[in-house]
């Protein structure tokens, strides 16, 4: 009977390091998914957003002129300065209309921007000899019906400085420019549904502006560091903003940070039941070793001697769960980023589910679930043993 109770105790302890395991590995594979994807789109995100962002403190617009600017080209960290003028405007296509963010670039952009990784149809230009052209978010264009084959113009519509409404409607007091469609890009569901990117000098014409901008994008060379930024700023002084990737979309680093801290919590809080079984397998140990403890005691052992016995037992299952855990997540992350065995389902650009194993998530993981296992021991450790010999 003592053998057969034995056995359970083994059984149950084997399942709770498989569970540990289990757990384990989950966190390190979907943690891992989660970074390719992380990685995805903040690589779309810099094809359009830039190192570095210099805007006005104050207003709109300005002239990028003056010593600061041109020491901005003189520094030799920098590799790319161009000039961008945005606003939102009303665009017209074929009797649609809808709001858009429009973009317009100089000839710098246009030449080494990646936005041509980005085209599902047409090709990246905005000249065809003197004649301007647009390139669109595919989802704006969808919506609107434009097509970069076909020959209907893409007019957009703003206000013209200082007007007033007329008696003909407000419609007259619009500056428009017509530009043709010559291709459409996809970067993300946001930037899809809102982008279009024209000429610099057509922005300007139709907001009615001459030398002005809204922005100067830098792309430097290797990563943009604190101290880089600092030194912009102090260079250009308080009248100008100087802002890295994160400061250009704040709202949405922070989502990113927060959605990768719940998912963990969430798979930890599953260890944590997964852990509970341990419970059990102490329990169960040591009703049937109350003989082995009085023996113990005989030969001077203290209870506390005797629980920290327990204690180091449990926690050994739950190292060996996660040891385990830890050698099949990482096995499982490589293959799946070497070989892509696991495809993604059809109608997306990705072949298989994107994989990016990192030293920090592994590091978390151990200290989580080692944590756990320590605490459930401690929980399940006897307190005040049975001295009765039984």
């Amino acid at each position: 009977m003592a053998r057969k109770s034995l056995g359970v105790i083994h059984v149950i302890s084997t399942i709770s390091a498989v569970g540990m395991a289990i757990g384990t590995a989950a966190l390190i594979l979907i943690l891992s998914v989660y970074n390719g994807f992380d990685r995805i789109i903040r690589e779309n995100i810099s094809d359009l957003a830039p190192d570095i962002l210099i805007t006005a403190t104050q207003g709109k617009y300005f002239v990028p002129e003056g010593p600061a600017f041109k020491a901005l080209l003189e520094d030799t960290r920098i590799k790319q300065i161009s000039s961008v003028l945005e606003e939102e405007v009303l665009l017209s296509y074929d009797g649609r209309q809808e709001l858009a963010r429009a973009k317009g670039v100089d000839a710098v952009y246009e030449e080494e921007s990646r936005l041509a990784e980005h085209v599902v149809e047409g090709s990246f230009s905005l000249h065809d000899g003197d004649i301007p052209q647009a390139a669109v978010g595919s989802a704006l264009a969808y919506k609107m019906g434009i097509r970069p084959r076909f020959t209907e113009p893409l007019v957009l519509h703003y206000p013209r400085r200082g007007a007033r409404i007329p008696l003909a409607g407000p419609a007259s007091a619009l500056g428009s420019i017509r530009c043709a469609p010559s291709c459409l890009v996809s970067i993300n569901a946001d930037v899809d549904e809102r982008l279009v990117v024209v000429p610099l000098e057509q922005m300007r014409a139709l907001l009615g502006l001459e030398d002005e901008v809204s922005g100067i994008e830098l792309q430097v060379d290797g990563p943009v560091s604190h101290k880089l930024t600092a030194s912009l700023q102090e260079l250009l002084g308080p009248g100008f903003t100087v802002q890295d990737r994160i400061r250009q979309n704040p709202a949405l680093y922070k989502m990113m940070r927060y959605e990768k801290l719940a998912i963990y919590l969430i798979l930890l809080f599953v260890v944590i039941i997964i852990a509970t079984n341990i419970l059990g397998s102490l329990s169960m140990l040591s009703i049937h070793k109350q003989e082995d403890m009085q023996t113990l005691r005989a030969l001077g052992a203290n209870e506390k001697t005797i629980r920290k016995i327990f204690i180091w037992e449990g926690w050994l299952i739950s190292l060996c769960g996660l040891a385990a855990g830890l050698a099949v997540g990482i096995a499982l992350a490589w293959i799946q980023e070497r070989f892509g065995l696991v495809k993604m389902p059809g109608g997306f650009f990705l072949q298989a589910y994107p994989v990016v194993l990192q030293v920090s998530d592994l590091l978390w993981v151990t200290a989580g679930v080692a944590a756990i296992g320590f605490l459930i021991t401690l929980l399940a450790a006897p307190r005040k043993t049975d001295q009765r010999v039984a």
